[in-house]
């Protein structure tokens, strides 16, 4: 396998955690803006991103294969629970 196809591979193993990261971060922006506007948003990405990264290398270690719908749903899970603490949304 070829540099370049590697990088690809990567890249889209990787592609569902950076959505969802971004999506998750956006989402608190517009719903939860009392409480995601102390958060900066770029930290914010990064973590989720790292959260979700993890998640996904779990599951291909665990599982043998990559794109399992478990792995997927522990993948939301995982970056919602994490969004979740980071805009420390049990205080209400």
């Amino acid at each position: 396998m070829s540099l370049l196809a590697a990088l690809n591979h990567l890249l889209n193993f990787v592609a569902p955690a950076l959505a969802l990261a971004l999506l998750l971060v956006l989402a608190s922006h517009m719903f939860m803006r009392k409480m995601a506007k102390k958060q900066h948003w770029i930290a914010s990405i990064a973590i989720n991103f790292a959260v979700g990264c993890a998640v996904l290398g779990a599951g291909l270690v665990l599982l043998g294969r990559d794109g399992r719908m478990v792995t997927y749903a522990a993948l939301v899970l995982a970056s919602a629970s994490c969004q979740w603490l980071l805009l420390r949304a049990w205080r209400g």
